[in-house]
């Protein structure tokens, strides 16, 4: 029987500020049943949308992302924060609640037109997601879905990603 992912998962009150309820991955991390668990979940939506790619987003997507790609034998691309990646970048400026942000992958990662999986480890307010959802798509690639291991979906998050893909988060929290 699969272990239950949120047995994992701890619960930090008040970090990084008061009033704010952490759902800390790591010890899922740490777990080697539960980590495997969380690659053979993802590993099945891979199978299930038939992504050329794994795209990452800066930093514990890099976590997710590249463990998945190894597991399913596909490429990993890292979406990053500003001046992190060498050569020619394509980037996009988002905005956050309070001021905004950029990420950029490289220029020449997704010039195919590769069917691209955006992974993270946690849908929040979607505003990174969906900026990553953008670049993916002003560096040449065709995304054709996303992938979370948690989710606060009372912070409507999906709201913020295009209704055409799919979203799969394998921990949902209320």
């Amino acid at each position: 029987m699969a272990p239950d992912l949120r047995e994992f998962v701890r619960d930090v009150p008040d970090f990084p500020k008061p009033g704010i309820l952490f759902r800390d991955l790591t010890p899922l991390m740490r777990d080697p049943d539960g980590w495997q668990e969380v690659i053979r979940q993802l590993s099945a939506v891979c199978e299930r949308l038939q992504p050329d790619l794994i795209v990452g987003i800066e930093s514990r997507g890099f976590i997710v992302g590249t463990a998945l790609a190894t597991a399913v034998r596909l490429g990993f691309v890292p979406v990053r924060k500003p001046g992190k990646l060498p050569g020619e970048v394509t980037g996009v400026d988002y905005a956050l609640e309070y001021g905004s942000d950029r990420l950029e992958i490289p220029s020449d990662a997704l010039a195919d037109g590769s069917k691209v999986l955006i992974i993270d480890d946690l849908l929040a307010t979607g505003g990174t997601a969906a900026a990553c959802a953008e670049l993916v798509a002003a560096a040449g690639g065709q995304l054709c879905g996303f992938g979370f291991v948690a989710e606060l979906a009372a912070l409507e998050g999906r709201r913020k990603l295009p209704d055409d893909q799919p979203v799969e988060s394998l921990i949902i929290y209320a």
